[in-house]
């Protein structure tokens, strides 16, 4: 469907700052969007365009930054893809950079740092893009963002992930606040998310699993949850008591509020899948939902699952608008693997390629500079002519899942499932899953196709923030010869330069992926 031109732009500044907060009532450092964890919601209608500006305010010592916005599609804006080493240099301390795009999607995402790590040290927030919706609700509570926590940094924690231990987090955030301990106990602190539901009411949710290493379960006591859109794409709505959510992915749903008579409050619960997620808080990760005036702590039970790192079944994320995958011109096969380097630190391999890339030297001021002489850690797939379809199989023989998310791009879905990849597996073609952040199963595989409708350098990666920086990525070079004509050269120029100017002056070390 081809979005509308409003005619409308929405505008707004950013600043990136790193105060102590106490999101679960233990002060640490964090990383902070206009001062608070999400960040400020940017809102748009479909057919607007957006300008963010984003200024660095980070000590020193803390480098660089971006912000990407998560599933956005950046039609032939590639440059405003606020990717570090491949669609951008980072934008240093002192500086800012503005990012422009049209909202061609409607529904629900978000949009964080893509430096590092510091997305999970609080540097994100929410966006929302009014469109239709697949059912009637009566109010819109917005967004819920759900990001796994601990009492140490993530940046501290990346070391203890290098070595080969998969990091335990001690806690979560919903919607930037949980408590730390029991409700009622000595000693515990913060406080829980809390909403009101008034009796006969709909109300909309927007769910985003912005966490660096935790697929939760998402459910609301005594509730149903229809659900209406995955990531950005409007679907047939369903029923559920519990929704699994991965790193990277949204879900809208609506819940009616039909409960008032059982009870006045009742528990809303994040539960980390523990198959695939450490988290030594797990049963704790709640907030309330609450009909009435009263304060009490709810008592409600929750529902009995079956613990999963899987994606909603298929067979309910049916797009509602209708799409057929054509015949593939480019067909791509990636094995995942896990290593050590030379320097004896773990590193994640697709096929015998673990990305690294140069922050100073993005990958499309190579092609606007005609320096294409790509080498094999850039991890570069072109893709050259236009219009035709790219399929994508990631395989592993490792009891890992991962979230694979692609930018530029929503993805059909042809095929995911455990066991070996072989050419006995079957494709769905006819209006498959369409999304931009699918699981590759534990001992699986995950077969994904996109168009070629999209000029640019385009990242496809694993959403586990560890992985990601140690390697689990590649770059689609996607109509090389297009890409300097979508790019916007003397904004990419002038915060390369920024950043060689602020580079010769501090001597920053990098020792991670680069994205």
């Amino acid at each position: 469907m081809t979005a509308p031109d409003t005619g409308v732009t929405r505008e707004y500044w950013l600043e990136l700052t790193d105060p102590q907060l106490s999101p679960d009532g233990r002060p640490r450092y964090t990383q902070a969007i206009n001062g608070t964890i999400p960040g400020p919601t940017l809102f748009a209608d479909w057919g607007d365009t957006v300008v963010v500006h984003l200024t660095n305010k980070l000590a020193q010592s803390t480098n660089g930054t971006s912000i990407h916005f998560h599933g956005i599609r950046q039609n032939y804006t590639n440059s405003h893809d606020g990717v570090v080493s491949i669609t951008q240099c980072p934008t240093p301390p002192g500086s800012s950079v503005t990012y422009t795009w049209k909202a061609v999607q409607y529904g629900t995402s978000w949009y964080h740092s893509h430096f590092g790590l510091q997305a999970f040290e609080g540097a994100f927030g929410g966006i929302v893009i009014n469109g239709p919706a697949t059912a009637n609700y009566d109010e819109d509570l917005g967004t819920i963002a759900l990001l796994d926590w601990n009492k140490e940094t993530a940046s501290s924690m990346w070391q203890a992930s290098q070595t080969g231990s998969q990091p335990t987090l001690d806690n979560a955030l919903i919607n930037g606040t949980n408590t730390f301990g029991q409700d009622g106990a000595s000693g515990t602190t913060g406080k829980r998310f809390t909403t009101k539901f008034e009796a006969g009411k709909s109300y909309r949710m927007r769910l985003i699993n912005a966490a660096i290493d935790t697929h939760f379960k998402f459910s609301i006591d005594n509730h149903k949850l229809l659900v209406i859109a995955n990531d950005l794409v409007p679907i047939k709505p369903y029923n559920t008591t519990g929704l699994t959510i991965a790193m990277g992915q949204r879900y809208d749903i609506i819940v009616q509020a039909d409960q008032s008579s059982v009870a006045q409050n009742f528990w809303l619960r994040a539960t980390p899948q523990t198959p695939c997620s450490k988290n030594s808080n797990a049963d704790n990760i709640r907030g309330i939902v609450r009909y009435g005036s009263s304060t009490a702590v709810p008592t409600t039970t929750g529902y009995t699952f079956t613990e999963s790192c899987l994606d909603e079944p298929a067979s309910n994320l049916v797009p509602h608008l209708s799409k057929k995958v054509g015949s593939s011109l480019y067909n791509n096969l990636h094995n995942v693997s896990i290593s050590k380097n030379d320097q004896k630190l773990w590193r994640w391999y697709l096929n015998s390629t673990t990305l690294k890339l140069d922050w100073a030297n993005p990958t499309i001021l190579q092609v606007h500079n005609q320096m294409t002489n790509f080498g094999s850690a850039e991890a570069v797939f072109q893709l050259e002519k236009a219009d035709e379809w790219a399929y994508t199989v990631i395989e592993t023989n490792f009891p890992v899942a991962h979230p694979i998310h692609l930018h530029g791009h929503d993805f059909s879905v042809l095929a995911q499932g455990t066991g070996a990849y072989n050419d006995t597996v079957r494709y769905s073609l006819n209006n498959p899953v369409r999304r931009d952040t699918a699981m590759l199963p534990a001992s699986g595989y995950l077969v994904l196709a996109f168009q070629t409708d999209n000029p640019g350098a385009w990242l496809m990666h694993c959403h586990i923030g560890w992985h990601a920086e140690q390697g689990f990525a590649l770059q689609y070079l996607e109509r090389q010869s297009e890409i300097p004509s979508v790019t916007d050269v003397d904004a990419l120029n002038n915060n390369c330069n920024a950043w060689a100017s602020y580079n010769s002056a501090i001597g920053v070390s990098q020792d991670d992926s680069g994205i």
